[in-house]
């Protein structure tokens, strides 16, 4: 079984397939997540500089966009993955990633069946994941 940390290597590695598209104003209902899982994993969300704007991953079916853009800085680990579960009954990871200069990167979105995302998360929906990525 793979973790969705492997995925997330082998996509910058070049091995996965993420396009994106126009950069867009992020959404109030991203950033409440974005800030309630910096706090999660023991962050101050006030000490971080979220951009307003962000692209989003596949077109934004799964949900997942992206922060920072990472010619900045590469990926540089996980803040904190949390679980979810969507109004269809299919697990989904969330994972706040960080680049190397520790900025807040992404916030990407794995559905176990890699369907589309039908109900976004609120804060008070995601539990911290503990089976460390698998699902």
């Amino acid at each position: 079984m793979i973790t969705f940390a492997e995925i997330k290597i082998q996509s910058f590695q070049g091995i996965g397939n993420h396009t994106m598209s126009k950069r867009r104003e992020i959404r109030e209902e991203e950033m409440i997540l974005v800030k309630h899982l910096l706090t999660l994993a023991g962050e101050d969300p006030e000490k971080y500089e979220i951009s307003t704007s962000v692209d989003e991953y596949e077109g934004g079916k799964m949900g997942s966009i992206n922060i920072t853009d990472d010619k900045k800085a590469p990926y540089g680990g996980d803040f904190v993955q949390v679980n979810y579960i969507d109004s269809d009954d299919t697990p989904v990871v969330i994972t706040l990633t960080k680049n190397t200069l520790g900025e807040v990167l992404d916030m990407d979105f794995w559905k176990k069946d890699f369907s589309k995302l039908l109900r976004y998360p609120k804060p008070e929906q995601v539990e911290i994941n503990d089976k460390q990525g698998f699902i």
